[in-house]
């Protein structure tokens, strides 16, 4: 995703003490932490984006496949992160990218401080104290930014990943506005959230996408939602919100590259 500021990062309320920004190549992060981390957090996706590029060097058809890579060789743990994710979930490798490189980097960051949150493109790595709410941008649906998912907090560690068919660089072929993922693995949750989208083409498919969401193994829960329609599974909590996005915004459900 290009490095230019993604303005619905300004609704932020309720974060933590720190917050910085993280931008190497196509990797776009903002982090919330106890501290200013940023040289950490910089060093560690140096790292990952180098194993993941190294893997695609030897392997070319990595970064192109739509459908589940074989772990069938040595390969890096951030590359075997996201092909479990992608087998099961039913989905290429690259659909886990984000959400890899997001909970990579707050792991590290998990090492320095009991709190932090980290969002890749609209995918969330977070692990946190207290409860949290996470607005869900939708794109031109109505319900967009009126709902959010409120997270107790003090649970471990979680991740909230969306996948957009009508908004953002996410690779879809469904129609949904946000199909919205959550999971302790964000590899899982990001390659989840492509899976379920892809099942969407009217409001009519969201209790199917919701039922496929519910048959991955690992996934907590979901919300899906399609024009004025929104539905949910799982260990989902949501609640009313008053916000409205900043003019020109069409990015924060965006985002596979890494």
């Amino acid at each position: 995703m290009e490095s230019a500021e993604r303005t619905y990062r300004r609704i932020v309320s309720g974060t933590l003490a720190t917050a910085y920004r993280v931008v190497v190549c196509e990797t776009d992060l903002q982090i919330y932490s106890g501290a200013p981390l940023a040289e950490i957090a910089r060093e560690t996706v140096l790292a990952l984006r180098g194993h993941l590029e190294g893997y695609i060097r030897r392997h070319a058809d990595f970064i192109h496949t739509l459908t589940p890579w074989p772990l069938d060789d040595p390969s890096p743990p951030v590359v075997r992160a996201m092909i479990r994710a992608g087998r099961r979930a039913g989905v290429g490798p690259m659909a886990a990218v984000a959400g890899a490189i997001a909970q990579g980097v707050g792991e590290a960051l998990l090492q320095h401080g009991p709190e932090v949150i980290v969002e890749n493109g609209g995918d969330v790595f977070l692990q946190t104290a207290s409860p949290v709410v996470i607005g869900l941008f939708a794109g031109a649906s109505p319900l967009s930014l009126k709902v959010g998912l409120r997270l107790p907090g003090d649970n471990g560690p979680l991740a909230v990943c969306t996948s957009s068919g009508t908004l953002g660089h996410s690779r879809s072929f469904g129609r949904a506005d946000a199909a919205c993922i959550l999971c302790p693995d964000a590899a899982l949750a990001d390659a989840a959230a492509t899976a379920v989208g892809n099942r969407v083409q009217n409001p009519s498919d969201i209790a199917s996408a919701l039922e496929a969401a519910r048959r991955i193994e690992g996934v907590s829960g979901a919300v899906v939602i399609c024009g004025e329609r929104i539905g949910a599974w799982g260990a989902v909590e949501l609640v009313p919100l008053h916000l409205r996005a900043p003019s020109g915004d069409r990015s924060a459900a965006g985002g596979k590259r890494g």
